[in-house]
């Protein structure tokens, strides 16, 4: 990018900075706990902007200069030397300190810490797909616990060989959605069932929706717009675990719909994990009509989200995983199904950022 672009950029970023210094000071804002705590991320982001547009603008003054010397005939060739070893280094530093500089002009996240409500249900493949829907639930537990995130289950339907039909559940912590986010869409398995005595491959699919967690503040459910029922809990082969009638069932009346709780044995816990699923659900059908209604913008690059899209394939007998958004392939799925999924996640976001960069900075939208 030319230097005047960077000049103007920070120009943009200077004004943006001193805007927000005004609105952290503004009584209504620092009387709102909720809304003093984004705008103080804003600015402390805006002034990341702010130094790292400063200093890349120095650095390429810095090469104007280093260049000038290398072409000036008076210059004694001691001086020019020294030039042409300060254009290597530069030319080196200065693409770094441009990517960490266009990173910081995307715009944030505001989505990226909140945390996620998880469905997982088996599609295609009979007891092998609930096999798996457990065991992709086990293997984003175990990289929940390598994160520190906090995994709650919030209701799930076990069958009796030990898979699950469905499994929901809340996870909680630093960066939660802005990392899980990629995993909503049908992921598909290979390989050979424990029944299958012929030794034969299956296929089976499971699908994964993760929705960010939505607040009291986010989504107002009007109490004559929800149908509460009360029954009795059970677990696997439909036995009592408790005697007290605590699982809840809600019913969305205007869209139809219904989340289950059982997994507490208090009724109250189980309203509000309920409710904490029906605000995620209505805040991801706003967000998704938004979406339609501006089909004509940018929509999510490495993924729309949409549970219908086959994302992913686990090989088990290459020991293989393919993301078959990005051609990604890792050949450790023992370690990926243990929750070492780091590397697959940090290469989604990546080319994600490098698409949405790409759109920034090539407003004609050519490839």
């Amino acid at each position: 990018m030319p230097m005047q672009d960077y000049e103007t950029w920070l120009d943009k970023a200077r004004e943006r900075l001193k805007a927000l210094e005004m609105e952290l000071v503004d009584p209504s804002v620092y009387s709102d706990r909720r809304e003093s705590a984004r705008k103080n991320r804003a600015y402390a982001r805006q002034k990341d902007l702010v130094e790292a547009l400063q200093a890349l603008a120095g650095k390429i003054r810095e090469r104007q200069e280093a260049e000038r010397l290398c072409e000036d005939p008076l210059e004694d060739e001691d001086v020019r030397d020294l030039a042409r070893g300060e254009l290597e280094s530069l030319d080196l530093e200065i693409p770094r300190m441009e990517n960490q500089a266009k990173r910081l002009l995307l715009p944030p996240d505001e989505d990226a810490n909140r945390g996620v409500i998880l469905e997982i249900r088996a599609g295609t493949g009979g007891e092998e797909a609930a096999l798996f829907a457990a065991e992709l639930f086990r293997m984003l537990q175990r990289h929940a616990e390598s994160r520190s995130w906090k995994t709650s289950l919030i209701d799930s339907h076990p069958t009796g060989s030990g898979g699950m039909k469905e499994i929901i559940a809340s996870m909680e912590g630093e960066g939660v959605f802005g990392r899980l986010r990629y995993e909503s869409g049908v992921h598909r398995v290979q390989r050979v069932p424990l029944t299958e005595s012929a030794g034969r491959i299956h296929t089976s699919a499971v699908t994964v929706a993760v929705l960010p967690s939505a607040e009291e503040v986010d989504v107002e459910i009007d109490q004559e717009d929800i149908r509460v029922d009360r029954f009795r809990s059970s677990g696997p082969g439909g036995q009592s675990v408790n005697t007290t009638d605590s699982a809840i069932r809600i019913t969305h009346i205007p869209t139809g719909e219904v989340v289950s709780c059982q997994d507490e044995k208090s009724q109250h816990k189980n309203l509000a994990k309920a409710m904490k699923v029906l605000r995620s659900r209505l805040l991801q059908r706003e967000r998704e009509r938004q979406e339609q209604e501006r089909s004509d913008q940018r929509r999510m690059m490495v993924g729309s989200g949409d549970r219908s899209e086959k994302i992913r394939t686990y090989n088990f007998p290459q020991n293989r995983v393919t993301d078959h958004r990005i051609g990604f392939t890792l050949y450790s799925l023992d370690r990926f199904m243990e929750g070492e999924m780091d590397e697959m996640l940090d290469a989604l976001i990546e080319e994600d950022e490098a698409k949405r960069l790409h759109e920034l900075f090539d407003p004609s939208g050519s490839s």
